[in-house]
């Protein structure tokens, strides 16, 4: 059965582009142009991933992946010409997948999407359960669940991810472009810098302080790891 993706653009021109290529990879589309559509259309038709702009009339792309999340845990992808590092961090923060920045290829678009997808299959289907633990820090791959001395850490899927590739081989290095593969199944040039965006997001809710680490340690020129207890 093919997969259905919401795509919502207040630009009519980009919706029907990204259709049109998205169509042509054997997605379903339902369109939107302003967030009080896309609402009505997560409802009706339970789309299996959303492509969102951030700068959409009425509700906007950052409310609009708060209540997919919370919701329907749909998975994000926002859409966006804002670049600032804050405008990232946001997206990141309250759930997005991942993010693209106008102007775009739409084959690349594409295959964000297809990567996000398959990434939450491989999870799904992984049936395994681990417990990860690094002194207090607990990462339970198979609740999906993480707490720091006894108290739960709320973490994005991606977030949980990153947090869970490196909390299975403490000591070990990883550059942003093993983490991105890690995580989404594709290293994509030029975004290997979102993996800082979501390591700094992890740092935040785990109480981590990145300039004396008890965590996340930065390897300066390569990457992250997570210290052995």
């Amino acid at each position: 059965m093919s997969k259905t993706v919401l795509v919502v653009d207040d630009n009519e021109k980009i919706v029907e582009v990204l259709a049109a290529y998205l169509e042509a990879a054997g997605y379903e589309v339902v369109k939107a142009y302003d967030g009080e559509g896309a609402i009505e259309a997560a409802r009706a038709r339970r789309p299996d991933i959303a492509l969102l702009d951030i700068m959409l009339p009425g509700v906007d792309g950052i409310e609009l992946t708060r209540r997919f999340q919370r919701e329907y845990d749909l998975p994000v992808i926002l859409v966006t010409a804002k670049t600032d590092e804050i405008d990232r961090l946001i997206g990141l923060e309250v759930g997005a997948d991942d993010y693209v920045s106008k102007p775009f290829s739409p084959r690349e678009v594409v295959a964000r999407v297809k990567a996000v997808l398959r990434r939450l299959e491989r999870s799904a289907v992984k049936g395994t359960s681990d417990v990860l633990t690094v002194g207090d820090l607990v990462v339970d791959t198979g609740r999906r669940e993480v707490t720091v001395r006894g108290e739960k850490v709320d973490l994005t899927r991606t977030e949980f991810e990153i947090l869970a590739t490196m909390a299975a081989h403490p000591g070990r290095v990883y550059s942003r472009l093993q983490l991105l593969e890690a995580v989404s199944g594709d290293a994509f040039e030029g975004y290997e810098r979102t993996i800082d965006a979501h390591v700094k997001n992890i740092r935040k809710k785990l109480g981590d302080d990145p300039k004396d680490p008890r965590y996340i340690r930065t390897v300066f020129g390569v990457g992250y790891k997570v210290e052995s207890s």
